[in-house]
């Protein structure tokens, strides 16, 4: 069946095959020493994600290029008809996961559980946690170096955006300095925005920026898919809030309610859950808007606005 003429659900899980065999043919095995920071690396990054990220990447290039992302017939490991679009997802994949080994450990949120399993610290210690982390982000920009099917103006031009997104100006690491100073403090509009814009949004916005360089935007192009995925990240993160007050620990796979004990500024505390859930169908509208330009080739790109919006985990 062509990946054209699958339901979206079918897409994902093709897709998310696809992405996690990229990922295992870009992380080292366990079996190349040092051994436990490489099983430490891959008991994280294939704990069961949804690969958004990579998926979001792959489909701008799709959307920008005009051709399907599909697996090349024959492979023995299926890459992007789109040259790079891949391996840039995996640098993504790689940089979010790093993010949230960090993210749960005692110094940072303190979770014990994520996507269902026990977080990293728990099972390899926090000093191979931090380790962990630090070396799936060194792989990523390694990852992007290497590419292949990309002039090095294009891979440099990768390395810049995974790079900014991920750091302290309006990007992934800058939020969640905002977020952790912000603790217990008067929850307001303008200090909620500014968390989530770089905390969330920024490596969201990536993966679409990614993959439109990818799949050689035109300035043009690339102002509207940069749009897309800004909406779609602050979508993201306002249902990620609403399902943290109203979905269960088992559903989310991680512990609910820890944003609420912790203090947190969120979108509910700040616009109620009613107006939290308009919010998302707005920034849903206006991704669908931003994404005009690509008429039927971006149609992956406006399902998936929808899922990001109305999903339950």
């Amino acid at each position: 069946m062509a990946l054209s003429d699958m339901t979206l659900a079918e897409l994902l899980k093709e897709q998310q095959r696809l992405v996690d065999a990229a990922l295992d043919r870009l992380t080292p095995p366990e079996e190349v020493r040092p051994h436990t920071i490489h099983k430490a690396m891959r008991y994280s990054l294939f704990a069961g994600g949804k690969r958004i990220r990579p998926v979001l990447c792959l489909q701008a290039a799709a959307a920008v290029s005009g051709r399907d992302p599909e697996a090349v017939p024959g492979a023995v490991v299926p890459r992007a008809v789109v040259p790079g679009a891949m391996d840039a997802g995996c640098a993504l994949e790689m940089i979010h996961t790093y993010s949230l080994i960090h993210d749960d450990l005692p110094a940072l949120d303190n979770d014990d559980y994520r996507r269902g399993k026990l977080t990293s610290h728990k099972v390899f210690g926090e000093a191979m946690a931090i380790l962990a982390g630090d070396s799936l982000f060194t792989r990523a920009i390694q990852v992007l170096t290497r590419i292949e099917g990309l002039d090095a103006a294009a891979r440099l031009a990768l390395v810049d955006e995974l790079s900014f997104a991920s750091g302290t100006v309006d990007g992934m690491i800058g939020g969640q300095v905002t977020d952790i100073e912000s603790e217990r403090k008067p929850p307001t509009a303008e200090l909620l925005h500014e968390i989530h814009a770089a905390k969330t949004g920024a490596l969201l916005r990536a993966s679409v920026r990614m993959g439109a360089i990818c799949g050689g935007a035109t300035p043009e192009q690339m102002d509207c898919i940069s749009r897309y995925g800004e909406h779609i990240g602050m979508a993201f993160q306002i249902v990620d809030d609403i399902l943290d007050v109203e979905e269960s620990s088992a559903a989310l796979g991680k512990t609910a309610g820890k944003d609420e004990a912790q203090g947190k500024i969120t979108f509910p505390a700040v616009y109620g859950l009613e107006r939290s859930r308009e919010m998302a169908a707005e920034q849903c509208r206006l991704a669908h808007a931003a994404l005009e330009i690509f008429g039927d080739a971006a149609l992956r790109l406006h399902e998936i606005a929808e899922m990001i919006v109305y999903r339950k985990s």
